[in-house]
């Protein structure tokens, strides 16, 4: 018997020491991974850990925000099963491609029910999917289908709460078990535990949710929004307070935070513990105990000055003069401070654990919050995240689905950079190109240079069958640049073009190409157009060779710009309430007319891909508006105003030449109708009346994109560039350019 108990021990003894020498990394490695999920839980910033408050924080103050013992057994049932039937999903798993195959990403929206009334925002949101180039009507064309229930609010406290929803979305043929379908929410769960849950199952659906919480979302499968307010701007919206590439002045405050203070429940754990740090001088942190009907019941022994100091300082005030700004949870992880912060350039520190940012897959938060170490770029970044991403429903819409567009084909999706950079990855088109030289946009950066030579892109409108004595002069001096690769003639009469004997020789090819009539197809992307920079002209345009070469060098430095020569302007008619044209001379441009200027070729993708068909449709109707589209385009793209260069002759904007072929008032006049030389004569009248006409017209689609875009994207300049030298007195020897001073 002893010896079996000997035996027995020396085994249990060995055993030990076997699991010693072998089995301790395995046990470290338990007890590290162990530590890793208890940090995650609390996740960052790291610095409001109860480890470094506890010096000046009372523990009771520090509570526990959303803890899961204070859920009912129900609610934590009905929040693990909305979690669980579809955490499985995965875009290889719950999302059929094939949808998307043969008409690409097309987006429908279920036609909306009588006597199912939406929100004023959800109204917004529908409205930019209807609005957008995404959108469809045959729901067999569709990749992604978006329900016309109001899924935004989904508190059951809330007068915008729809009810039933399991049971109506179940009624929905197309609904398929929620595949392929997207799901827009703002506000989840209510009182007092406001978890995440939706109140009707989602099925294999995704969603597209504010106030998003790590532990719930799905990577790669749903998107993180941000928060707005229902009065958010339907598309445009206003400018962030730093201007681009501006140093951001010296601030008063160092960081702020003023907002309401939550007695009790989800959220008054962390906004209880600021008023610790405030110091009345570069630290500011003011809250109130005013919320709520019944805040006096559980008012503490702060709240009386709180609310007195609450009431010195202005919101507005604080957010423009301070670097930093304080965005702790609200009742959900998500805030409304947090585009407030980004748009006034005060860099946003986050106190909300656990929260997915809003566009995390595509967006680097470290170049814009708390976590980077820059002022100036963190500074900078807001503004251009707040612009590109945030400022309006469109762009956080059309950013959703342009995430999922690029999840669809991974080989052509923008990369972070393209997202993180200007423009923005909604203006970087991945169907034009993958490579960065290929954009106007990133020369400087990565170390590209555009292309040496250029396209010369002729439209010819007249009706007149033979060639013009004006079009053979302009083939034959930009022909004569060096920098010209090739000519390509748009010809857009019902009349054939003339046979290739009657065109002139030219020391570059020269391609015909058949139009269709509408002015919209001057900007369409044409395989014909090989080098990055296009010349475009009209057939009347009158220019020299020198005067092409200056202005090509010119745009090779600013690629991303319209180059040209005739230039007009906008202005705000205070009387009118409206936008106004000018076409006379003054020391402000705006536009510069496409009758003869430089842009670069990526521009004809964005005007014909990127923009919705109505505002081409808008073109198309208007005679005289193409060009100004294009300006405004270029403008919102690039925030930057357009360059003129120096111009032997004053260009005359011709009345007519936008007209249609067979009307008589293209080119040189009919056979029989008198030269408009005369002054006075009937037909200088008429072409009075005409010119008015078209500046009538001018300044009714400046005021009809204006109304689309939602702002005016215009820039005015001061600038025209001219060679060096240019009218110095000196010798004509010493000057690269002189036949540009000749008369």
């Amino acid at each position: 018997m002893q010896t079996r108990k000997k035996y027995i021990f020396l085994t249990f003894l060995a055993s030990w020491l076997l699991l010693f020498f072998f089995g301790r990394d395995q046990l470290r490695r338990f007890a590290f991974f162990s530590g890793r999920k208890a940090e995650a839980r609390r996740n960052w910033p790291r610095w409001t850990d109860r480890s470094l408050l506890k010096s000046f924080a009372d523990p009771e103050e520090l509570q526990r925000d959303g803890d899961p013992a204070l859920l009912s057994p129900r609610e934590r049932r009905a929040a693990w099963l909305s979690f669980h039937r579809s955490s499985g999903c995965r875009m290889e798993t719950c999302f059929d491609f094939s949808r998307c195959e043969r008409h690409g990403f097309k987006v429908f929206t279920y036609p909306q029910e009588r006597g199912q009334p939406v929100s004023e925002t959800y109204g917004k949101i529908l409205s930019s999917i209807e609005r957008s180039r995404y959108h469809t009507p045959n729901p067999e064309e569709a990749c992604l289908f978006i329900l016309s229930i109001d899924t935004l609010d989904r508190d059951h406290l809330s007068g915008q709460y729809v009810r039933d929803v399991d049971e109506k979305i179940r009624g929905f043929p197309l609904w398929n078990g929620g595949r392929n379908h997207l799901i827009f929410n703002l506000y989840s769960g209510t009182w007092p535990s406001y978890t995440g849950e939706l109140g009707f199952d989602i099925g294999q659906a995704m969603l597209a949710k504010a106030s998003f919480d790590t532990q719930s979302f799905r990577p790669g499968f749903d998107i993180s929004i941000p928060l707005f307010s229902k009065d958010h701007p339907q598309r445009g919206g206003d400018r962030g307070w730093l201007y681009q590439d501006s140093v951001p002045p010296k601030k008063k405050y160092l960081l702020v935070f003023k907002g309401k203070r939550y007695l009790t429940g989800i959220g008054s754990g962390t906004r209880n513990a600021l008023h610790h740090i405030h110091n009345g001088k570069d630290i500011i942190s003011l809250t109130t105990c005013k919320h709520g009907k019944d805040w006096e019941k559980h008012k503490d022994t702060r709240c009386d000055k709180d609310n007195v100091d609450y009431e010195k300082f202005d919101y507005q005030e604080l957010l423009h003069n301070s670097t930093f700004c304080i965005v702790p949870r609200g009742r959900r992880l998500g805030s409304f401070r947090f585009l407030e912060a980004l748009q006034a350039a005060c860099i946003p520190v986050l106190l909300s654990d656990g929260w997915e940012l809003p566009f995390a897959e595509v967006i680097d938060w470290g170049r814009a919050a708390v976590v980077g170490s820059e002022r100036l770029l963190l500074q900078q970044q807001t503004q251009f995240l707040w612009d590109a991403y945030f400022s309006s429903v469109d762009k956080i819409v059309h950013t959703t689905l342009e995430i999922i567009k690029d999840r669809l084909s991974p080989h052509r999706s923008r990369s972070r950079f393209l997202w993180n950079a200007l423009p923005g990855g909604l203006l970087v088109l991945p169907d034009f190109s993958t490579h960065l030289g290929d954009f106007p946009f990133y020369y400087l950066q990565q170390g590209y240079s555009p292309s040496e030579k250029f396209t010369a892109f002729i439209r010819v409108a007249s009706q007149a069958g033979s060639l013009s004595q004006p079009i053979l002069r302009l083939i034959q001096a930009v022909s004569g640049s060096q920098y010209c690769a090739q000519i390509v003639v748009l010809w857009s009469c019902e009349k054939p073009p003339p046979p290739s004997g009657k065109w002139p020789q030219s020391a570059v090819p020269l391609t015909i190409i058949q139009g269709s009539g509408k002015l919209s197809e001057r900007f369409f992307p044409f395989e014909a157009i090989q080098t990055d920079a296009v010349l475009s002209l009209d057939e009347d345009t009158s220019l020299s060779t020198s005067e092409v070469d200056f202005a090509f060098l010119v745009w090779r430095s600013f690629p991303e710009r319209i180059v040209g020569f005739p230039t007009q302007s906008h202005f705000w008619d205070a009387e009118q309430g409206r936008w106004g044209y000018t076409s006379k001379g003054t020391n402000e441009i705006s536009i510069v007319l496409t009758a003869a200027a430089f842009y670069h070729r990526y521009y004809h993708s964005l005007f014909t891909e990127y923009l919705p068909a109505g505002l081409r449709e808008l073109v198309d109707g208007l005679a005289a508006c193409e060009d100004i589209l294009m300006n405004v385009l270029v403008a919102a793209v690039t925030k930057l105003p357009p360059i003129k260069v120096t111009q032997r002759k004053q260009h005359k904007e011709g009345v007519a030449q936008q007209a249609e072929c067979g009307d008589g008032a293209a080119g040189t006049p009919p056979p029989g109708q008198p030269s408009p030389s005369a002054p006075h004569s009937a037909p200088a009248r008429a072409k009075g009346t005409a010119g008015s006409r078209r500046l009538s017209q001018r300044q009714d689609c400046l005021n009809q994109l204006a109304n689309w875009f939602g702002s005016m994207p215009l820039v005015s300049s001061q600038l025209r560039l001219d060679p060096v030298l240019f009218k110095d007195q000196v010798s004509v020897l010493r000057k690269k350019y002189p036949s540009l001073e000749k008369p």
